[in-house]
């Protein structure tokens, strides 16, 4: 009876060296420099990490060993090795082994240096946490959408022409169950990240899990006692900045120093001509006012100082509210774009408490990804986003292309408008109407894309009476409240004082965020 005891206990001891380990998350890239990269994967056991590599998919001669780490106080086993030596912006094949366990083989391509001329492509999503009446909603955004996207509109494997993708938080809804990471998000992405590297901040459901911070190997460029909390990433002439948005970080004054910091570093670097932030929560949000939060306007602030002093455009990816938003700031070369849904439950016009604010000219409750391009070109660099839509579960939608915007670093201003003159009798003191000339420019394909009125009772405007900026669209609760106005014309929809001088004066944006000079300045009296 002892014998048969003692053989089951040594059968059950050694059982995990007489099976073959099984890879359970399949690799996936991180932290990609011109000469270097990181690949991650994980084992139900076994410490060995290896990355067989090389240029060719059937020969791979080298051979990088790296290290594993517990992941949940089980037999479990995360693998990371750093491969280096590597030449700048070329594709490369590997496979990882722990063991008998041996993955397919997957290709990667480094990054360019600062100052090349080539397009490079990155995908932009969020939110793509479990929702239980669509429980893969994420993988058929992967699998449906981005992939076939790309196969459809571009040529060559996808390493090829997806630099990186960047998630501004809430990968899965409980940061602190375990099973969820691999279920919900490593699963599901599987086919994308296996090729191209991954770049998350964490959200509100990652609950600062050490999962987060294990699974990832984020850059440690950041606060060192804060490390991968904050950091940055440069690919080509863009600088990708991941923010933390999340209760117990956003109050540490650390962080706005850092960025406040970094970005006066950057407007001083000429190898980089754009920035892309990325931060969990919004600082407005059309859809879900609830999600708001205060630092993320104070991360707004510095990102728009830093296009005014620098001339360099920036942007800050956001998500939280579970739809897409693009908008604006008024004085700035600065975009704000929510990248939402990626599988989490849309939040559905009329569910929650929302606002048309000014700043945003397009919301739609769907599912889907941002494309952004981004254009080195030395004459006048450039990015453009489309909006690629999944639809929502009142109408699918197959990749469509539901919003495009262009920004151009270098400044073509719009001509200056040119104001009706008013007529020599007193004005009634409501409902005064405002006209200026049609929208003209020397940039090719410009077009009429916002206008700024201002009336004033002192010829300096400090204070403006009435101060009127709006778009050649507003898509607000599936409507285009700036439908049919072709923003020549203002009527004050206020009233005026009796027997007062007013002054006015008008200015013009296009599509590329481009003001054009204030208008000469005309005047109207009120009756008496």
């Amino acid at each position: 009876m002892k014998k048969n005891i003692l053989i089951t206990f040594l059968i059950l001891f050694y059982v995990p060296i007489l099976w073959a380990q099984k890879i359970e998350i399949k690799p996936y890239l991180q932290d990609a420099e011109p000469t270097s990269i990181k690949i991650m994967w994980q084992t139900d056991f076994g410490e060995e990490s290896i990355v067989h590599w090389g240029l060719s998919k059937n020969k791979l001669k080298n051979k990088t060993k790296g290290t594993s780490f517990d992941i949940n106080f089980s037999e479990k086993r995360v693998h990371e090795v750093a491969i280096t030596g590597l030449s700048r912006f070329t594709t490369y094949f590997y496979k990882v082994q722990t063991g008998k366990a041996v993955s397919e083989v997957y290709q990667f391509k480094t990054p360019p240096f600062a100052g090349s001329s080539k397009k490079i492509n990155l995908v932009a999503m969020s939110d793509m946490q479990n929702d239980w009446q669509h429980p893969t909603k994420f993988q058929e955004v992967v699998e449906e959408g981005i992939l076939p996207y790309f196969k459809k509109n571009f040529e060559g494997d996808l390493s090829d022409n997806l630099a990186m993708v960047v998630i501004p938080g809430d990968l899965v809804d409980r940061g602190t169950t375990f099973n969820q990471w691999e279920d919900h998000f490593f699963k599901q992405s599987e086919k994308l990240f296996s090729n191209v590297p991954v770049y998350p901040v964490p959200g509100n459901h990652e609950r600062n899990s050490d999962y987060f911070f294990k699974y990832f190997s984020l850059p440690k460029n950041g606060s060192p006692e804060y490390a991968e909390h904050w950091w940055f990433k440069d690919y080509a002439n863009t600088r990708i900045i991941g923010l933390d948005s999340n209760d117990g970080y956003r109050d540490i004054k650390q962080q706005l120093v850092w960025l406040k910091e970094l970005l006066a570093k950057t407007a001083k670097n000429d190898s980089i001509d754009f920035v892309f932030a990325q931060l969990h929560h919004p600082h407005k949000s059309e859809l879900w006012i609830p999600g708001e939060e205060d630092f993320s306007g104070e991360v707004v602030k510095l990102l728009e100082a830093f296009s005014k002093e620098s001339n360099k455009p920036s942007l800050h990816f956001f998500g939280h509210t579970h739809g897409y938003s693009r908008g604006q700031s008024k004085e700035h070369k600065h975009l704000w774009v929510n990248v939402a849904s990626a599988g989490g439950a849309i939040d559905n016009w009329g569910e929650f408490e929302g606002r048309d604010y000014d700043e945003f000219t397009v919301t739609q409750d769907e599912y889907g990804f941002v494309l952004a391009t981004i254009d080195p070109d030395k004459e006048n660099p450039s990015f453009t986003l489309k909006r690629i839509s999944r639809g929502n579960n009142i109408k699918f939608r197959n990749n469509e292309l539901r919003d495009s915007i262009t920004v151009f670093k270098k400044t073509i201003q719009p001509n200056t408008p040119v104001l009706a003159n008013f007529s020599k009798e007193a004005k009634p003191t409501y409902k005064v109407v405002l006209k200026a000339n049609s929208f003209k420019s020397d940039k090719k394909k410009a077009f009429h894309a916002a206008s700024n009125w201002q009336v004033s009772t002192t010829e300096d405007f400090a204070k403006p009476v009435y101060d009127s900026w709006k778009q050649h669209e507003n898509w607000y609760y599936r409507e285009n409240r700036q439908k049919d106005d072709d923003l020549t014309d203002e009527v004050l929809d206020r009233k005026l004082n009796n027997n007062t001088t007013y002054y006015v004066r008008v200015r013009y944006r296009d599509q590329f965020l481009n003001w054009s000079n204030w208008s000469i300045i005309k005047t109207f009296k009120t009756i008496k």
